[in-house]
This record gives C-alpha cells, structure tokens and sequence, in this order.
C-alpha cells in the first residue's frame, strides 16, 4: 500500500520551486500516492503569519544578505536557475485557481513548471492573464480554456478551500508536506525528512 503524500503548493514561493524540482527527482522512487494540492500563500499569511509581512517591510541586512546566500545555494543544487523577479510579491491567485483546470486534465505538473519557470527564471508576472495563458499552452493546455476555468466558482472555491485546510491542519506557508495526512513537514530543506518519513511508515507496514 503507498504512502499518502499531500503537497501544498504556491507557485509566487522560490522555496516552492525548489521543492517541486527537488520532489519530482524523487517521486519516482518513492511508494507514494502524490496528492498536489494548490493553496493561495497570501491567505496563509493572513490568518497565520502575518510576521511575513512585517519581515518584508523591514528585513534585517544581516539576515537578508544569508538569505540570499541560501537561496542560492540551493538554486545551484537543484540545478534551477533563480532571479529576482521584477514584480515581487506577484498576485497569483488566478494562476493557482488555473491549476485545478490543469489536474483535471492530467497536465499540473507541466502547468506548474511552465508558472515557475516563467516566473523565476523568465521574469514574466504570472499575474497577468496573457502570461498564465502562455504557460498552460506550453503544458499543452487550451489557454483560453484554463483562464476561462480559473474564473469558474469551482476554482475560486478549490482554491480557497485547500488554503483553508492548511490553515486547519496546522500549516503556516508554502511549500508544506504531509505524510499519511498527519505528518507535516515545511519547506523545501525538510524534504530528505519527508523522505524518511515516507520509507518509515513503509517499513512499519
């Protein structure tokens, strides 16, 4: 029987880039059922981490300049290439809603990636509808289609509804893991710990 394994995911977070790389090398050889769940980051940090916000306003240089040391560093491990996109923090709820159109059709990863990379790597504002279009079409994806079903109330509600059951389950950002439903694990440098987590219960049986 495999592993359950949930993975909370907002395509605006590096770290979540880094993970969704770094998770998908791994995926593979893990016993794991892979449930992707798209969340809006900002309506986590709303209820739960507003600090993020404060933080952002007024960052510690002592701080800020490790950070973008670490960043970098694990850039280079994952073998991503990582900018400072332009437009920071990016409004990304349309895109995200656009992921429920994309596992409906079997295509979240390659609809994630393309988000990524045109976010990260490209500096295009996936907030922009002629950008989000762009990236399900390079997932193979009607464009035009997937814009149409972020607007639905289907997705507007799948969307709010995952980001309210991290907020429930003790989540606090993105990216977040759980093992069997009640393991949690946060961000992307807790992912050899998911992974040990996973050959744990298997070996438990």
């Amino acid at each position: 029987m495999k592993t359950s394994l949930e993975f909370f995911f907002d395509c605006s977070s590096p770290w979540t880039y880094l993970a969704f790389v770094r998770l998908l090398e791994r995926a593979p050889h893990l016993p794991i059922n892979l449930i992707w769940k798209p969340i809006l980051v900002g309506g986590v940090f709303n209820k739960v981490n507003g600090d993020v916000y404060s933080q952002r306003a007024n960052p510690n240089p002592i701080k800020a300049a490790y950070y973008k040391k670490d960043l970098g560093d694990w850039a280079r491990l994952a073998g991503v290439k990582l900018i400072s996109p332009s437009v920071f923090p990016v409004r990304s709820v349309t895109a995200m809603r656009g992921c429920f159109f994309a596992l409906s059709q079997d295509k979240l990863v390659p609809y994630a990636k393309a988000l990524f990379e045109a976010y990260w790597e490209q500096d295009q504002d996936i907030g922009q509808h002629e950008v989000i279009a762009d990236c399900a079409s390079k997932a193979g994806l009607d464009g035009a289609a997937c814009l149409e079903a972020a607007a639905s109330p289907e997705a507007k509600a799948g969307l709010l509804a995952n980001t309210e059951e991290l907020i429930v389950r003790g989540g606090f950002g993105s990216p977040t893991f759980f093992v069997n439903h009640d393991d949690m694990f946060f961000g992307n440098d807790r992912l050899e710990l998911v992974e040990a987590a996973i050959r744990r219960f298997v070996s438990e049986g």
